[in-house]
């Protein structure tokens, strides 16, 4: 396969990168280095420094690189940026998605996996969440995603270009040479971490008096190999023919943010002081995703479930790049 990944420099598209490399892939990266770092492109992939927004950039890449297929990472992706600058979600995210579908379906493309989110279920009716659940995006970043699928159903219907939608919540963990770093840091893990790093004093859980075991919200963490394996599982089986789709992905259980804090402690050996916070608006007790049909469908099984194997893997990679990519 020769695939496209846009957002090829950021955290989940680098690693995605690494692992279509080692499976002996060609593969082109379009990135802006907005989020991205140009050290975490594998050097044996072809690297363009392009926006998605500059229509001119993304058909020269298509047209001269003729990908079999485009992995479409490349987003603003901040839940909470996206409910204080909804524009930036609602106009860029779709207007730039809209100039890579269409070149895509000019140059015959084949396959086009979309990196979505389960944002798009903000108050589910059933636990775990599978793909039947009511879409109700929780933000105008998950609903810039909502609209991109509801796009791809028509590049389909009228083009054949076949798509496969991936919805998960929380990515997480690292390889080797490959994690996460970014600038603010939002997520919990890494923020965790930086404070047994000595970069924080300390973390704050924002609640703890959620309708669960601990007190503290339970979400479903996943390993960004994990995640990476499934979009190369899902773009293999579009271009063998297999059909359009969509699929939630998630290790089929929870943790608390006080599990996760823990896990850090042990894994780290650092006290790692925390203290609670007032709620966030708008977070429900319990996210878990069910990855029931993309089992079933592609064979597709978390490696690394365990949440002290994606600390532990996080941690390494941060001790290894205390100031992450070189900033």
């Amino acid at each position: 396969m020769k695939i496209l990944v846009t957002g090829g420099a950021g955290y989940i598209g680098s690693i995605a990168v690494e692992r279509l490399i080692k499976a002996g892939e060609e593969v082109v990266v379009f990135d802006n280095l907005y989020q991205g770092h140009q050290d975490a492109v594998h050097p044996d992939a072809v690297f363009v420094q392009g926006d998605l927004a500059d229509k001119t950039a993304v058909e020269t890449t298509i047209a001269t690189h003729k990908p079999d297929g485009i992995m479409h990472f490349a987003s603003y992706t901040l839940v909470g940026e996206s409910m204080e600058k909804p524009f930036l979600y609602l106009r860029d995210n779709i207007v730039n998605g809209l100039n890579l579908l269409e070149s895509a379906v000019q140059h015959g493309v084949r396959g086009f996996i979309l990196s979505s989110t389960a944002n798009l279920f903000d108050d589910p009716e059933r636990m775990p969440i599978d793909e039947n659940e009511r879409i109700v995006p929780g933000s105008p970043y998950g609903e810039s995603k909502n609209i991109i699928e509801r796009y791809l159903y028509w590049m389909d219907r009228l083009y054949g270009m076949r798509y496969t939608c991936l919805r998960y919540f929380n990515a997480c963990g690292a390889t080797e040479e490959r994690g996460e770093d970014h600038d603010p840091e939002t997520h919990l893990i890494p923020l965790v971490l930086e404070v047994a790093l000595g970069k924080r004093d300390k973390i704050t859980i924002f609640g703890d008096d959620y309708n669960t075991p601990d007190g503290s919200c339970v979400r479903d963490y996943i390993h960004v190999v994990d995640l990476a394996e499934a979009h190369i599982l899902a773009m293999r089986a579009l271009l063998d023919g297999g059909p359009s789709g969509k699929y939630n992905l998630g290790n089929g259980r929870g943790y608390s943010v006080k599990d996760v804090i823990q896990t850090a402690r042990d894994v780290t050996g650092h006290p790692i002081p925390a203290v609670i916070g007032p709620r966030r608006p708008g977070d429900p007790d319990i996210l878990i995703a069910s990855s029931e049909s993309i089992n079933h469908d592609l064979n597709w099984q978390p490696r690394y479930a365990n949440l002290r194997t994606i600390i532990e893997t996080a941690w390494n990679w941060h001790v290894a790049h205390p100031d992450g990519y070189g900033r």
